[in-house]
Order: C-alpha cells, then structure tokens, then sequence
C-alpha cells in the first residue's frame, strides 16, 4: 500500500516534532531535512508529495532550493507549504511561481494549516475543534501556563514540546511550573483530556512534580491529581498567595502584591518563549483593541484583599483609566455619591457590608454604574443573585489582565449605547 510522504525542512524541534507526530498518526511518512543541501537531496531522491518548509528572516537558502527544485523535472510538480514571518505580496507572488500554494504568517493557525495539508494529500485530519485559550509566558525560572474555556487535545500536544523548547533556550536547570485552570468546570469525563494536560506537563523530566503548582478552584481537579499514582508531588491550590511559600524566592520582596503581580502575571521581556505560538483559528482569546477611548474612565474597585486591588489598579492604569480602590464597601458607599463612575469591580464576599447589599443600594440610585462582579465563588446561586441584583457580569477570581480588560470595555461600550 502507498503512503503518502511529506518533507519537513528547516522546522524548529517544537514545531518539527508537533508536525511529524500529527502526520504519522494520519499514516503518513515524514522526512526530516535540516539543511539545504540535505534538503536537495531528500526531495530529488523521495519525491515526496508535499513540501513544508520553516523560514526565519534569511529568504537566501529558500529562493536557491526553490531553484533547484524548478530545474528537476520530476520535483517541479511537488506542492509547497511555506511558514514564515510576514512578508508583502509581491514576494508571495514570486513564490507562487515556484510552487508554494501556501504561505502562513506566524503564529500559525493550526487548524487552517492542517486543512490545507488534507487537500494536498486528499487525506482529512482529525482535529479536536474544543474551544480553547492556552496562554504561555516565562518570568525568570517559572514557566506559568493558563488554560481557560476548553482542553482541547491539539493544544495540549503542542504544549508538550513548547516546554521542552522553551527549557532547552533559556538553559533552565530547576524550571518551575504553575498551571492555572480556573475557569474550568471538569467532571469525569474530561479524565483522559486532563490526564492529557498532565502527562504532557511531566514528559521533560527536568521538570520535577514537587516544581509544579495548579490553580483551581474545581474539587474534581484536585481529586484527580491526588489520586493518581503518576502525579504524586504535585500540589493543587486554590489561592493564587498559596503558590508564593513552596515555588517562589520571596527573598527580593515582602509585598505579597509585587511578588504576584512581577512574578506571575508578568512574562520577562527577555526570555525566549519558543517558535510557535499555541495559536488556532477560532481562538477567542486575543484581545482586539478596544472601540473606546479609555482616556478619562474613572473606574472603583471595592475588594478586601489588597492583592487584588492592587493587580487592578495596575491593570486598569495601563490603559489610563483612573481607578479608585476601596477595602471596604462602608467606604465606597460614602464616595460613590461624590464621584461618578463608568464601571465598578465588586467583590461579593467582604466584611462588613457585602457585595449583595452594595447592589441593592446602588439598584435603587439615579445614574447607577455597570457593576463586574470579581469574585472567588463559582457557586451558581451566587452567581444567579448577583447578576439578578443588577450585576452585568460575573468574573472568576483570579483572571489575566486582558480578560479584565476585554469584559470591562464591552461592558462600558453597552452602557454607553443603551
């Protein structure tokens, strides 16, 4: 029986070993050119159906294979899909005569990738089309990935080998890892997905299971991992404060705020994050830029914990919006009356006056201001009576900066046209 074959040439080993797997578990042959000439003599030899190349920013060794292969009668014919940086159409023009039918801009989006792969080879590729947002930034020794909406196995392949590249480039001797699921709800039968997640975590044994910290607030995750023998070492919390004692150096600060804020939510600039983006298609996770002007927006957030209000006033300042914190809701209802508001983040559970009664106060003012409810409980009947006090949306403490961003603007935006 044939088997189709594809030759991989140039590809970065995440991407390469990502790329060859998904191929062969389609019964299809790969083979692997890293160099020009190696690369002449594979497609010559094999004649392989289909060519997929990665570039960098050298066209050099690109537009002298494309010549050679153009010179072979019997290589002319073989289609080329080509991943690079982006480029103008004229240069996209010049490689359409050489047989490229397919040029991807990175970050590549996978699905539409492997769609055009199936059409060259007549083959259809089985992908898990789950919703999915997996978020991947390194700070200093710690590697933080977050996935929210879905587990979606293509991701979680892709993930695998990002780890093992972004250790390999930044020579990392003890990486340490938190994983944060949060928004995730998962039951028994997301058992094989999540111990997907987790094998594909633990498959680089540089990263040891005492090094790696999981943020949920779902009992099932933490039942899971306890209770298998593979996963014995690694810690579930359900505090984001809870990771600071077992994986990170407080030594250079006693700010429980800056330790989270500088080493969590905040990706080192300098590190390098690897070569291919954990990217899809129908990623709803990109933040566009907001219809408004954010200039001027004058914004209240009302939560006892001060981590959180000072994670949000710095997420709230980078889009130069005033906002306004308040421990209490005693203090906030004494200068709500006294300063108006586009938008107010509210916490339900705080001593004192709680989340529910600022509602119903505010409920039966002039003018009142969208409320986000930010809180920690995923219980639904606190979620049905917040929102059925008037609240516009309720948010899962603890969330990224974009998320925050994304909800507070759509919000604003349907106040302003209602």
């Amino acid at each position: 029986m044939y088997m189709k074959q594809v030759l991989i040439i140039d590809a970065p080993p995440l991407f390469r070993e990502f790329l060859k797997d998904k191929l062969k578990n389609e019964n299809i042959q790969v083979e692997i050119a890293q160099t020009d000439r190696d690369a002449s003599i594979k497609l010559i030899s094999n004649l392989p159906d289909l060519v997929i190349i990665d570039i960098a920013d050298d066209f050099a060794p690109l537009t002298e294979f494309l010549a050679r292969k153009q010179d072979d009668p019997n290589a002319k014919r073989i289609p080329i899909i080509i991943t690079g940086p982006r480029i103008d159409n004229d240069k996209i023009s010049v490689l359409a005569q050489s047989g490229v039918i397919k040029y991807f801009t990175k970050p590549i989006k996978f699905d539409l990738f492997f769609e055009s792969i199936g059409q060259v080879l007549h083959s259809r590729f089985t992908l898990d089309t789950t919703p999915c947002v997996l978020d991947l930034h390194l700070n200093h020794n710690i590697i933080f990935v977050e996935v929210s909406e879905g587990l979606n196995r293509e991701k979680l392949s892709l993930l695998k080998y990002k780890l093992t590249e972004i250790i390999d480039a930044n020579k990392m001797e003890h990486p340490k890892f938190i994983l944060m699921i949060t928004n995730l709800s998962l039951s028994f039968v997301d058992g094989a997905n999540l111990e997907m997640l987790f094998d594909n975590i633990i498959a680089d044994k540089r990263l040891e299971k005492k090094n790696i910290k999981v943020l949920s607030m779902d009992p099932f995750v933490a039942d899971f991992v306890s209770g298998h023998v593979d996963y014995n070492g690694i810690e579930v919390v359900n505090r984001l404060a809870s990771i600071l004692n077992g994986l990170l150096d407080t030594s250079y600060s006693e700010s429980v705020p800056e330790l989270i804020s500088d080493r969590i939510l905040a990706a080192d600039e300098n590190a390098n994050v690897g070569s291919v983006e954990t990217k899809f298609y129908s990623d709803s996770g990109i933040v566009e830029k907001p219809h408004t002007q954010t200039d001027g927006l004058r914004i209240a957030v009302i939560d006892g914990d001060a981590t959180v209000r000072k994670l949000l006033s710095a997420v709230f300042s980078g889009i130069r919006a005033q906002c306004d914190v308040y421990d209490s809701g005693t203090e906030f209802l004494q200068a709500v009356n006294r300063r108006p508001y586009d938008l107010i983040i509210l916490d339900i559970f705080m001593t004192g006056i709680s989340g529910y009664n600022i509602l119903k106060t505010l409920h039966t003012s002039k003018n009142c201001p969208p409320v986000i409810i930010y809180s920690q409980s995923m219980q639904r009947q606190v979620v049905e009576q917040a929102l059925g006090l008037g609240a516009k949306a309720f948010l899962i403490k603890p969330q990224r900066p974009e998320v925050i961003i994304k909800k507070s603007l759509e919000i604003i935006n349907a106040s302003k046209q209602s």
